[in-house]
């Protein structure tokens, strides 16, 4: 589903933080759970709407990152919406595979604080060794 307008001048509206980055919170488009939040550069916002599906930046390994290249677990954009400060984005998906985080939970947000600290609180849908490939 490309969702890309005519021109760029879209682009020029977001407000880039000075490294050139938005954070982008990606939002489960049917249960409305939050998933994860990452960042993305201009062209990663160019090319998720061309795609239809999420790209990122990838801050530490500097490059840009199609959600899913690797574990199959790609989001596929609904919706994308800018907020008021035009400073954040939430990219509504659909989450194929069910998979949002590289620690093999539906999403990121899987620790809750409690009196005792940060509590773990939902388990490991598929181990991260059978989602993601060995390194040589």
């Amino acid at each position: 589903m490309n969702i890309t307008p005519a021109s760029d001048d879209w682009l020029d509206d977001v407000a880039w933080n000075e490294s050139g980055l938005l954070p982008a919170i990606a939002q489960d488009d049917r249960s409305g759970d939050i998933l994860m939040l990452a960042w993305m550069n201009r062209d990663a916002l160019a090319k998720t709407a061309a795609l239809g599906q999420a790209v990122y930046w990838s801050r530490s390994r500097q490059r840009l990152w199609h959600k899913g290249e690797t574990s199959g677990h790609i989001q596929v954009i609904s919706e994308i919406r800018l907020d008021c400060d035009a400073d954040a984005i939430v990219l509504r998906v659909n989450q194929e595979g069910g998979i949002a985080c590289h620690t093999g939970r539906v999403h990121c947000f899987f620790r809750r604080l409690n009196t005792n600290g940060w509590q773990i609180v939902d388990s490991v849908v598929k181990d991260p060794s059978e989602i993601y490939p060995e390194k040589p």
